[in-house]
């Protein structure tokens, strides 16, 4: 605990010892803060130690900011606090709800940038809806996983149930990071145990070539271009339909996505192979719409009833839950899968889909049957060499 004294010119903290403006490593400005003090120019503050060890700094406001008999009466506070485990009573989570904080948080810039943000909003409503009138720091353990229990009950899958948590506990982390909440709370979502194992849930769907020229023979015009993007280019769903022709060179044969139209917020240049330009050369552009992929003059949202029915139509299983279904994104994997194959380096497709980690890529790049008979065969090519 202890008491500082900000100087009026150059803003430092410092000792209120000091009598003139210097900061550890004498670089203060050199403004006499004694005068300053008697004309009432110095505002103070209280340094203390919160639970977890964290240092939090608190600058007194209102009419007595300037007193330094203010300031001891408030270090004095902060002891009593402290030593009776009563810290909690200056923090705003010991009066925040957590609908409050997930307001808070859902109204940063960089959060509503985010391109999982819409589907952030979903996961903290259903988490507010059971805890939004809740006062932060009072969420124990205990309701998390009662929580989970329950929505295990309703029928809720496990990932669903993590990833409604992983929400809260982002918002918390949040919170935390910008001295909302203290180290206890976030310790409780911390401590919420995943039901789902990591990647226990991982999809190894691989269309084979035949099965996806049999979907986009079974396709609209408008879904093949969109099929054929994924297939022969590894790019994400909300990337192709958020297309638009300015990142398309047609000339040059690439496509160039900025960081803001990434899911990782990096940019990159994805090649456009000779199927695909041809696909794509008989797309017309539209007079007043920059968007690539158009249905009957407006860009394209949800491919999901088209796509079921071509694959019905192709004799293809569809849909999440059902055995060997396929889905859009399993043509991301599908891509990864026959890079590989066709000799293509693990780090330069990691460079061409943007996976941010190699344990996100290895998710999408399975190992089949073939690829385990190829390898036995390399081996055997490999000894014989001895004989």
């Amino acid at each position: 605990m202890a008491i500082l004294a900000e100087c009026p010119f150059c803003h430092r903290r410092q000792t209120v010892k000091s009598k003139k403006c210097l900061s550890q490593n004498g670089n203060g400005c050199g403004a006499d803060l004694e005068k300053a003090k008697r004309a009432g120019k110095v505002h103070y503050w209280i340094a203390y130690r919160l639970p977890g060890g964290k240092q939090k700094f608190e600058k007194l406001t209102g009419e007595n900011s300037t007193s330094i008999e203010y300031a001891r009466d408030a270090d004095a506070k902060r002891k009593v606090q402290n030593r009776e485990n009563r810290i909690f009573d200056i923090k705003p989570e010991a009066k925040m709800t957590f609908l409050e904080l997930t307001d808070w948080y859902l109204g940063l810039e960089k959060v509503k940038s985010m391109a999982y943000f819409p589907t952030l909003k979903i996961y903290l409503k259903k988490f507010n809806s059971e805890f939004g009138n809740t006062i932060v720091n009072q969420i124990k353990a205990a309701d998390l996983e009662n929580l989970q229990a329950k929505r295990k009950a309703e029928g809720k899958a496990d990932s669903t149930v993590d990833q409604e948590i992983a929400a809260a506990r982002v918002v918390i982390k949040m919170g935390f990071d910008n001295d909302l909440v203290g180290g206890n709370t976030l310790k409780v979502f911390k401590k919420v145990k995943r039901l789902l194992k990591r990647n226990s849930n991982a999809r190894d769907k691989i269309v084979t070539p035949e099965q996806f020229q049999a979907l986009l023979n079974a396709a609209p015009s408008h879904l093949l271009a969109i099929l054929a993007t994924g297939f022969y280019t590894g790019m994400r769903r909300r990337e192709i339909l958020s297309l638009t022709w300015s990142k398309v060179d047609l000339k040059n044969r690439v496509i160039r996505l900025e960081a803001e139209d990434a899911k990782d917020r990096r940019a990159r240049i994805i090649p456009i192979c000779n199927e695909l330009y041809n696909i794509l050369e008989t797309i017309p552009k539209a007079l007043h719409d920059e968007y690539v992929f158009l249905y009957k003059g407006k860009p394209i949202r949800d491919i999901r009833t088209g796509l079921k029915k071509a694959c019905k139509d192709a004799g293809i299983s569809y849909g999440r839950t059902q055995r060997d279904g396929f889905v859009f994104q399993d043509l991301r994997r599908c891509f990864n899968a026959y890079m590989r194959k066709a000799g293509v380096a693990g780090p330069l497709i990691m460079g061409m889909t943007r996976h941010s980690a190699r344990e996100k890529f290895d998710r999408y790049d399975k190992i089949d049957e073939e690829d385990i008979k190829h390898a036995v065969n390399l081996m055997k090519g490999f000894l014989s060499s001895f004989d």
